[in-house]
């Protein structure tokens, strides 16, 4: 199987299932945000209070992440040339802010209930179907978001799946707390929504922990990198790969490699391996979106670096004021310029346009290379120089 055949949905059809999943989470939440409430007041049972409160969190939060997710489908744009993927994490992040929030709210509530323990009472029995029914929909809220969300691969919107789960414990605990204070212990109750409020801490810390991560452009998993790697270096003509660095993009990532070739191939032919790179980057890991090849004739790691070596423009300047008065000078054709291990090495052809014999054209080769060597200023810059003749037809 092509392995481009296992992409991704687009931009616009990831928005689309992000857009009907909140949407329905948001029908639900509002729902049982209201039945929790006025349950819990009537019940008088501060667990759902408190877990009808964390609901309506959720409301906000889902709001987040339908604007997040319609600016993330947004195609990449001049002041956006990656594209808008980030603003997925930054929504990862929000939500994750409004978890402590909520989290503190509730902790705040129970404590301040615990410390005023002698005129607790517990919940009416009532309160118990309640809190089964805040379980049993949360749960499938969860349930239903997580499997959208592994499909399109969206970070965002399985952190706010994990939102809904942590609703569904927070619920299961807020049930064992409400069995408990209508069994005789009216602090259980209280106790529930303290430990509810500890349980989506600890969620909020990995979401945002992860996420801020991602933003400053913390590398791919390990088994990711390699598989990459391994990718590159099977491209024929690539004879190493280094220097690969990766970092996330909302649900997609990013990566620039160098990749060494031959030192004396054409230009077009490492264009061409650099293509291939790219494509065998891709084609090995489809959220990679974007991928810049650098193409080197030699280890940079660990060769010395061409550094302040002159370019064309000065060398063929050179080269004419170390010739000037050859006749030669008028019958070059072509100069090749290979900047290896710190030197510039030079190929220069001439046009053979008279019928001076073999013999007389490399003795004349000789001086050329020693007036070449002994003019040009260069010293220790200056490498291999070599002086070829090409007839004319």
């Amino acid at each position: 199987m092509n392995p481009m055949d296992s992409e991704l949905p687009s931009r616009r059809d990831r928005y689309k299932a992000t857009r009907l999943a909140t949407a329905i989470g948001a029908i639900v939440n509002t729902l049982l945000a209201l039945t929790q409430i006025v349950s819990g007041w009537l019940f008088q049972s501060q667990a759902l209070i408190a877990d009808g409160a964390h609901t309506l969190s959720d409301l906000i939060s889902d709001g987040v992440v339908l604007y997040a997710a319609s600016k993330a489908s947004e195609s990449p744009d001049r002041n956006h040339p990656y594209g808008h993927g980030r603003i997925e994490t930054l929504a990862t992040i929000i939500v994750g802010v409004l978890l402590v929030l909520a989290a503190l709210g509730i902790a705040l509530a129970a404590a301040q209930r615990l410390l005023s323990w002698e005129t607790l009472t517990g919940p009416a029995p009532a309160a118990l179907a309640f809190a089964i029914l805040t379980l049993v929909a949360k749960e499938g809220l969860y349930q239903y978001t997580v499997r959208i969300a592994r499909r399109i691969e969206s970070s965002m919107l399985q952190a706010n799946a994990w939102h809904h789960r942590s609703d569904a414990i927070s619920s299961l605990v807020v049930l064992v707390g409400i069995g408990g204070a209508v069994a005789g212990w009216p602090w259980l109750d209280a106790v529930a929504a303290i430990v509810v409020a500890l349980f989506i801490l600890t969620m909020a810390w990995r979401l945002i922990s992860n996420s801020a991560a991602e933003l400053i452009d913390t590398a791919l998993e390990p088994e990711q990198v390699a598989k990459i790697h391994h990718a590159v270096k099977g491209v024929p003509g690539v004879k190493n790969a280094h220097m690969l660095r990766t970092r996330k993009l909302g649900n997609e990532a990013a990566a620039d490699v160098h990749v060494q070739v031959a030192p004396r191939i054409s230009v077009s032919e490492g264009h061409q391996i650099a293509d291939e790179v790219y494509r065998a980057a891709r084609g090995c890991m489809p959220t990679l979106s974007d991928v810049t090849v650098h193409v080197d004739p030699e280890d940079d790691e660990e060769q010395p670096r061409a550094e302040g070596l002159p370019l064309r423009p000065e060398m063929t300047e050179r080269l004419s004021k170390a010739w000037a008065g050859e006749p030669e000078l008028a019958m070059i054709d072509q100069i090749r310029l290979d900047y290896l291990g710190g030197q510039v090495h030079v190929t220069i052809t001439l046009r053979l346009d008279d019928d001076r014999s073999g013999t007389e054209l490399n003795r004349r080769a000789v001086e050329l290379h020693a007036k070449l060597r002994q003019r040009i200023g260069m010293k220790e810059a200056l490498g291999e120089v070599a002086i070829l003749y090409r007839a004319c037809t």
